[in-house]
């Protein structure tokens, strides 16, 4: 159950391959997950295209009646390499500002199984956390075990000392779609203390560099 102090998950970005990979388990991980997300009136956030898992999930979305928002950026649109978007459209210039959209949009993130893309976009919304830029829940469907090398790698870089024991916990891990999302919906961030101290707010910067202005004139 979700705590009473937690906002509730209204969009979710999910980040996926294009690709419907080796094991039939993928694909129907994928098209559960869209269908879910219908049911508990969750909307779509994803990169767009129909191909793979990235097709799969927001066909079952947008069929179970929950807004589908593809973000694309204008080259891979007209390169027409992964399909015609479903839903609404959001064409970009570059990769980066692809991910900054979606994250702008999305109050919390999955990752299914996937490439590098999947793995680059996970590990960069994970690191803004690590580094208190957010505090919105990410987490991984770990379909038929897809991502137990990486989860123990994780604990490795912890081991290692490379890792912090409270940035381990960024990443929460499931099995089954219902699973994730309700330990999404309950997940209470923990901070490490020595990011807290980070102000990443633009607005703030702002204030302070007109204060610094007008003190030095």
């Amino acid at each position: 159950m979700a705590s009473s102090s937690v906002p509730p998950i209204k969009n979710i970005c999910v980040f996926c391959g294009s690709s419907p990979g080796k094991e039939k388990e993928f694909l129907e991980s994928a098209n559960h997950l869209g269908r879910v997300l219908a049911e508990r009136q969750i909307h779509l956030v994803y990169g767009g295209g129909s191909l793979g898992l990235m097709g799969s999930v927001s066909i079952a979305a947008f069929l179970g009646g929950s807004q589908v928002l593809g973000v694309i950026p204008k080259a891979l649109a007209e390169g027409d390499i992964i399909g015609k978007t479903v839903g609404e459209e959001l064409q970009v210039s570059t990769m980066s500002e692809r991910l900054s959209v979606m994250f702008n949009h999305a109050d919390a993130f999955i990752a299914l199984p996937g490439g590098l893309g999947t793995l680059e976009e996970i590990f960069h919304i994970s690191s803004w956390a690590q580094l208190n830029i957010h505090q919105k829940p990410i987490g991984l469907l770990n379909v038929n075990g897809f991502y137990n090398t990486l989860l123990s790698f994780l604990d490795h870089a912890v081991e290692q000392q490379f890792l912090t024991f409270s940035a381990r916990q960024i990443l929460i891990s499931a099995a089954t779609v219902e699973q994730l999302i309700d330990e999404l919906q309950s997940f209470i961030p923990v901070v490490d203390s020595s990011m807290s101290r980070l102000n990443w707010s633009i607005t703030e910067r702002r204030k302070k560099l007109r204060l610094d202005l007008s003190l030095s004139l």
